[in-house]
């Protein structure tokens, strides 16, 4: 179900404020969380991966992608105790909820595009 993936209530909130601006906004984060999931893939700093991991935490999270912000919450704070220990399993597990993400929001805005076309707007 895609209510564990996104939060509806965050997506209706953020299309009704960017109203004609949403879809620049969805691919851009959609462009940039590709871009950090690769920098997760990549880095082999401690430091560098708790940034990337807060940084994709907070946009997710603002995007109402809850469990995409939750996992990269755990990889932030794992990488802030310098805990590794199954850091490449959780790395994994980010890229593949981003995958799941990305293929809900697309499905959310062809939704949103059906309907406008049916409404006539």
């Amino acid at each position: 179900m895609s209510e564990e993936h996104i939060d509806h209530a965050v997506i209706k909130n953020l299309r009704e404020v960017m109203e004609g601006g949403f879809d620049d906004l969805l691919d851009t984060f959609l462009s940039d969380s590709k871009e950090r999931i690769d920098q997760l893939h990549s880095t082999r700093q401690v430091c560098d991966l708790r940034m990337v991991a807060h940084s994709l935490k907070g946009s997710s999270s603002n995007m109402g992608a809850n469990r995409l912000a939750q996992l990269c919450g755990q990889l932030e704070e794992r990488a802030q105790k310098e805990s590794l220990v199954d850091i490449k399993e959780l790395v994994i597990k980010i890229g593949d909820e981003y995958l799941t993400v990305r293929q809900l929001y697309r499905a959310e805005r062809q939704r949103v595009i059906a309907a406008s076309y049916v409404s006539g707007g």
